[in-house]
């Protein structure tokens, strides 16, 4: 693996790569990086998960002018999340340079953009139909556009954004460099590429290899605000010895990192607006077992070197199939068994039938469990811990206070009263989980075959949670406390599907 500072780039851009976290270039940044700083027009053909961001990132952003205030990066994206998703990056690349970065997509008032653009941003990120809609408008200019991104251009093929696509680029100066990005080359983005771009370099990345055998994969569908419920009761029947679990967004991880640790859990949360030595601190007390819970957003958990992890658990499902490859190959590790569990909303289904077909492996739907199974979990945990403490047989003197006792009450009867004060009993402790979006619908993914499975294996409201969308509460959310044994790592009850 080549280093980010074997690749010629400013001092500012390499301060700001290592503040998010990264050394090792990935084989898509090598090569559009060293091709991208020489000015050359680049298709580059690699799924997403591979770092192609910070790819085309960082030769875009080595090339603003920061006294000029025109627009001179201009990035398409399809979505509005990969649209606020790149914005998001670009702006910590950028963020020593002090680049002036704005997003801009449908769904958001027109009005507001109209506005931010007058702060005279230097690079654009936008999806087609509001990039159009503010040309034609005349309130977005790209006379002084000298470099173009187009990303995932075989999503917006499919989305049908092509002619809009061909409209945008013949708006910008002939004068630039292109950057195309692209997991497939189909025809139509061939023909863009011949139409656009001055014989362009081709930068193809095989994709990896999936390899997810010793990793036992679970689903379970559920609503947005049933998710943090569903997921704690699975926290006191699984007893991870160590978790990761995944959010999609910062406020996700912050929020999940808070609410665990008001259930009783010990949890830090990492992601990339942390300091480098802060994140450092965190890993450290994750390595050795101080914290039972690592809570990461993908782009901070990129290149963690962790074993021991027991169990991941997404809390919202990745976008693409290589980042669930990459987030649950954290367990499974040294000829280990792993546990992953994703969560699904109903519209994300069709993401799930796309990660299935990418690691060739049918996930089982789990029906998660009640709040009766959850608490047992927890005395399972008080009875392997007094066991534990009784085989130890360092007891001292405690033995004449327990002959005095067994004087007084039943032998079965002091037993159950030390398990039940063990026993962390189940707090209905409200936790604040904001709602997010869910990704842009996918269609069904071709998820429906033989027998379908929109029921998925989640049945009815298990949840004690008062429903409101921006809060969770649980009778089953107790955590535990960490000096007993592991538990016996069981899933819950669980649910194959046949297909």
């Amino acid at each position: 693996m080549v280093k980010f500072s074997e690749l010629n780039i400013s001092e500012t851009s390499l301060k700001s790569v290592k503040r998010m976290g990264f050394e090792e270039a990935t084989p898509i940044q090598e090569g559009t990086i060293r091709l991208g700083m020489e000015g050359k027009d680049i298709i580059g053909q690699a799924q997403t998960g591979t770092g192609k961001t910070t790819a085309f990132g960082i030769p875009l952003i080595e090339k603003i002018d920061t006294k000029d205030g025109n627009v001179q990066g201009l990035v398409i994206a399809p979505t509005r999340e990969l649209a606020i998703q790149v914005s998001e990056e670009l702006y910590r690349l950028g963020q020593d340079k002090h680049v002036r970065i704005l997003s801009v997509y449908g769904g958001q008032e027109i009005g507001r953009q109209i506005r931010a653009l007058k702060n005279r941003p230097q690079i654009i990120v936008g999806t087609p139909g509001r990039l159009l809609d503010h040309i034609n408008r005349r309130t977005l200019k790209l006379d002084n556009v000298n470099t173009l991104v187009l990303d995932e251009a075989d999503e917006m093929l499919n989305m049908g954004f092509i002619e809009d696509i061909q409209t945008i680029m013949a708006s910008v100066p002939e004068e630039r460099q292109t950057l195309l990005f692209s997991a497939t080359m189909p025809d139509p983005i061939r023909r863009i590429a011949e139409k656009f771009m001055k014989t362009p370099e081709i930068v193809k990345i095989k994709s990896k290899e999936m390899t997810v055998e010793n990793i036992e994969q679970f689903f379970v569908k559920s609503v947005e605000r049933e998710k943090f419920d569903i997921l704690s009761r699975l926290l006191n029947v699984h007893q991870p010895e160590l978790a990761i679990i995944f959010g999609r967004t910062k406020r996700r991880v912050d929020e999940l990192a808070k609410a665990l640790n008001i259930r009783g859990y010990v949890a830090e949360g990492i992601h990339g607006d942390l300091s480098q030595a802060k994140r450092m601190s965190v890993l450290k007390q994750f390595k050795s077992n101080k914290i039972d819970i690592l809570v990461a957003t993908d782009v901070a958990a990129r290149g963690l070197d962790i074993s021991g992890v027991s169990h991941v658990y997404n809390f919202d499902i990745p976008q693409d199939p290589e980042s669930y490859v990459h987030r649950i190959g954290r367990t499974g590790r040294a000829g280990k068994k792993g546990v992953a569990v994703t969560f699904v909303t109903p519209r994300e289904m069709g993401y799930l039938g796309i990660v299935e077909r990418t690691t060739k492996k049918k996930m089982q739907a789990l029906i998660p469990p009640t709040a009766d199974e959850a608490v047992l979990g927890q005395k399972r945990v008080a009875m392997e811990q007094l066991q534990e403490m009784t085989e130890k047989n360092n007891l001292g003197d405690y033995r004449t206070f327990a002959a005095e006792m067994l004087e007084k009450f039943d032998a079965v009867d002091l037993i159950a009263a030390a398990l039940k004060t063990m026993t962390k009993e189940p707090e209905d402790i409200p936790v604040q989980i904001s709602e997010e979006r869910p990704l842009p619908s996918r269609g069904g993914g071709g998820y429906k075959g033989k027998g379908g499975r929109s029921g998925g294996g989640y049945k009815g409201n298990r949840s004690s949670g008062s429903g409101r969308p921006s809060s969770s509460r649980s009778s089953s959310g107790a955590g535990r406390r960490r000096e007993g044994g592991s538990g016996s790592g069981r899933p819950g009850r669980t649910r194959r599907h046949e297909s």
